[in-house]
């Protein structure tokens, strides 16, 4: 049991299926139209009435700005929500939830939703004006839109986590080809084992997809597991950067690009009758950026420490698989029982979507420890820019 009380209690948490990026079945829908039913689906799963919401704190990466988060409560109906946006990278929803966990505990709000959305199929492109040439815009240029969050530098480059983030970490820490293969391939087995034990069932929400023709599929199973793949296929990839010497990380070791939305509810631990689970503690860490794999590291211990809790207390962790080198390493220097770890599977085989990502950790993990009869679980990232995040919660 934590020794501090909960901050917050979890009345709901809801999520789309993930859907590959650019080639999959929600390659056509946007960060919007993903997050909306999710919403509607955490509002009513909560119990609660719209109006008893005192915000939503949506997390949103590759959008390009705005605050969705409102736009969506007005498109919905729910005009007495306000909206804010957040964006800590990877680890961007799971900040959004501690942002509400915060004004529950500090007494400023009674209930918040909180989640984040990523449709980086639909991610817009930026439009940036030559330098010194104001008002000409035929000078005008498009260039990829990426959120860049620290000064790249050759050993860390600011768009190329490959390099950034998992190959650094297994030079650092000795993680060989061998072993990200191994752990890609356990997370796509422990994914597709889920999926077939309809573990994931109860947390997504079906939607409704339009085609070509102007018809609807139904979208309810996260399609990027692969049930065909192997340690033989995985280690016939060609790595990602042939030109550096010593090179390992392949994209079967790496997360996958993708969509998805996922919102939880949260509400004063005092007025949930029958909760999902509560929030203990979350802490964020910064580092060196080219450590930013590391970062679950340091983030984990400081989030287990605001609970008055070990390492020995968790019965399930899982941090996401940005690169399986960055996983491997994490769970290595944390001498964490692989057993508890990505029991589901995580970023490599359910799939990255980015803003999405932590808000579908929680979800995903309050349903898992209901199943195994409670317990501790601790949620963790590496975010871009040398970041870390953690996330401790308990389900009773």
């Amino acid at each position: 049991m934590a020794k501090t009380a909960p901050r917050a209690a979890i009345v709901a948490a809801a999520r789309t299926a993930i859907g590959t990026a650019r080639k999959g079945t929600l390659a056509n829908m946007t960060a919007v139209e993903l997050a909306k039913p999710v919403t509607k689906a955490a509002v009513e799963r909560s119990g609660l009435a719209p109006a008893d919401f005192d915000d939503f704190i949506l997390a949103e990466v590759l959008q390009g700005g705005g605050d969705s988060a409102r736009y969506i409560a007005v498109d919905l109906g729910l005009l007495d929500i306000p909206g804010m946006a957040v964006n800590r990278q990877c680890a961007s929803s799971l900040s959004a939830i501690a942002v509400g966990a915060g004004q529950i505990a500090a007494g400023m709000s009674r209930a918040v939703l909180a989640g984040g959305m990523e449709s980086a199929s639909t991610a817009p492109m930026l439009r940036k004006r030559k330098p010194f040439t104001a008002g000409k815009s035929p000078e005008d240029y498009d260039d990829p839109w990426f959120p860049f969050s620290h000064p790249p530098t050759e050993d860390a480059p600011a768009v190329d986590m490959s390099i950034t983030v998992a190959h650094n970490c297994a030079v650092q820490y000795g993680i060989t080809r061998e072993d990200q293969d191994k752990w890609a391939l356990r997370s796509h087995q422990r994914a597709i084992k889920a999926i077939d034990a309809g573990s994931f069932v109860d947390e997504i929400v079906p939607i409704e997809v339009p085609q070509a023709d102007g018809s609807t599929i139904t979208f309810a199973v996260d399609e990027h597991p692969r049930r065909d793949t192997s340690l033989e296929i995985l280690a016939g990839l060609k790595v990602l950067h042939p030109e550096i010497e010593g090179f390992t990380v392949t994209a079967g070791n790496s997360s996958g690009v993708n969509d998805a939305a996922a919102v939880v509810a949260l509400t004063a631990p005092d007025a949930a009758s029958d909760p999902l689970g509560y929030i203990l503690s979350w802490a964020q860490v910064g580092i060196e950026p080219n450590r930013t794999g590391s970062g679950p590291i340091y983030a984990i211990p400081k989030a287990l420490e605001l609970a008055g809790l070990t390492l020995r207390d968790v019965a399930l962790f899982e941090i996401n698989e940005a690169f399986a080198a960055q996983a491997v390493a994490c769970a290595r220097q944390l001498e964490l029982d692989e057993e508890i770890v990505n029991v589901y599977g995580s970023g490599i085989s359910l799939g990255h979507p980015i803003a999405a990502t932590g808000a579908r950790m929680v979800t995903s993990a309050v349903h898992e420890l209901r199943r195994r009869g409670g317990g501790i679980g601790v949620l963790s990232m590496c975010a871009g820019g040398g970041m870390g995040a953690a996330m401790v919660i308990e389900v009773k």
